[in-house]
């Protein structure tokens, strides 16, 4: 892979960061079990600055000054031909310096001793406090060192700033590297909801859909789930982080998946309902068409210039009539969305960011008044219908849940729905699912 993209990001920030300093760790590994290690994955925010894999790493930035050129510096595991035996490969300093496009690169165990040296008479520390008590006692340690060499023209930074969400402001618009991989993962992710439509029975196990759809995203060279997968059948669907996926899906059910791959780091969020057995019910396709019309009302709202807030609206409009002609509601519909009546039968909003996190970096409101969209952000739209027993439900409603998810980019005239492979109308669903 190309590392210019990357280079590229650290030479944005490094513009914006004066005469300061930036520390940013990678994720460690984590101990799953006795000496057997969760499967690794990397720090987000310093993927998205060096595309370097390997744990025990730092990224320092150092901002410019008179006589001196801003530098981007990388501190790294030694090579280690015998760990290697073991571990598999690792760089070293040397080489991830030249692949990686970093002015230097150390061993990480220097770390410690050079970090005085790149925080003094610096005016700002870029860190965010409160990710990692460790790095927090870490540079809290240094700061003090420094304060204690006044005598010897020494100085600790000033004050210290929030480098997430400095960070997050950059991440929350995709350069053309994010969005082409944003684009491979969903189109893997869609193979794989594909690919659970068509071999789906009555009488299998939640997890063997599950299965499927690793099976696929593997085979076309996903890295892992993006998230643990939902497969959710009959009055499941009406859990909304339902992850057991151990019932018998029966034959008259709707089944629910809500699964998504990572590739790269960038993460593919879709869900599709559908039914078992390859044919909706009548009620089944009442309340399955209110959801498709809710997530089209929330795709027209979607422009840049846009309110983050429209499009959960707009699809907060059409569900809630929709829960009126099912008579799941009773009264006047701007009077029940004033009392957001809506929320017993749809209690989530209607999307989130989406990129290196499944719920990506970025805020949401400005203040009190709502993020507005640009061309390059990338969300999810995901309207839902959840209807679980109860007395004053009609019968032939009971255990439909219903969620249709899709990946959106932001355009400079609307937007383009990276998942739209993933069939989505009961004409399409069905077609698939023809077992003749």
């Amino acid at each position: 892979m190309s590392h210019q993209a990357f280079v590229s990001r650290r030479q944005r920030f490094l513009a914006q960061m004066g005469n300061g300093v930036a520390i940013l760790p990678t994720a460690p590994e984590r101990i799953r079990n006795r000496d057997t290690h969760h499967p690794y994955r990397f720090d987000s925010y310093f993927w998205y600055l060096t595309g370097f894999p390997e744990p025990d790493a730092a990224l320092v930035l150092v901002g410019g000054q008179a006589g001196s050129a801003p530098q981007s510096l990388l501190f790294c595991r030694e090579k280690d031909v015998t760990r290697e035996i073991w571990d598999g490969f690792r760089y070293g300093p040397a080489a991830a310096q030249v692949a990686f496009g970093f002015d230097a690169a150390y061993p990480i165990s220097e770390l410690e001793s050079r970090l005085p040296d790149l925080i003094a008479n610096r005016e700002v520390l870029w860190h965010s406090l409160g990710v990692d008590a460790q790095w927090d006692q870490r540079l809290g340690e240094v700061i003090n060192t420094l304060r204690g060499q006044a005598r010897k023209g020494l100085r600790p930074p000033a004050a210290v700033q929030d480098l997430h969400a400095a960070l997050d402001a950059l991440r929350q618009v995709k350069d053309d590297h994010e969005i082409d991989l944003l684009r491979q993962s969903c189109a893997i992710a869609c193979a794989g909801h594909v690919r659970a439509m068509r071999v789906a029975r009555g009488g299998m196990a939640e997890y063997e859909l599950e299965a499927e759809l690793a099976y696929e995203f593997r085979r076309r060279g996903a890295d892992a789930h993006a998230y643990p997968p939902i497969v959710a059948s009959g009055v499941s669907a009406c859990i909304l982080h339902y992850t057991a996926n151990n019932r018998l899906m029966g034959e008259q059910s709707l089944v629910l998946i809500d699964a998504g791959c990572e590739l790269q780091g960038y993460a593919a969020d879709i869900t599709r309902t559908f039914p078992v057995n390859g044919r909706f019910s009548g009620p089944q396709r009442e309340a399955y068409e209110i959801v498709l019309a809710a997530q089209a009302a929330a795709f027209a709202a979607i422009r840049p210039g846009a309110a983050f807030g429209e499009y959960h609206d707009a699809a907060v409009r059409v569900l809630t009539q929709g829960m009126i002609d099912l008579g799941l509601l009773r009264g006047d519909l701007d009077g029940l969305i004033e009392a957001e009546a809506y929320q017993r039968f749809y209690m989530h909003r209607t999307g989130h960011w989406l990129g290196l996190d499944v719920h990506d970096a970025g805020e949401y409101k400005d203040g009190d008044d709502w993020v507005r969209l640009l061309p390059g952000m990338t969300l999810t739209v995901e309207p839902g219908l959840y209807i679980p027993p109860a007395a004053d439900v009609p019968a032939h409603l009971h255990g439909i849940g219903i969620r249709i998810e899709d990946d959106v980019l932001v355009t400079a005239d609307g937007l383009e729905n990276l998942t739209a492979a993933a069939p989505k109308t009961v004409a399409e669903i069905e077609a698939v699912m023809r077992h003749d």
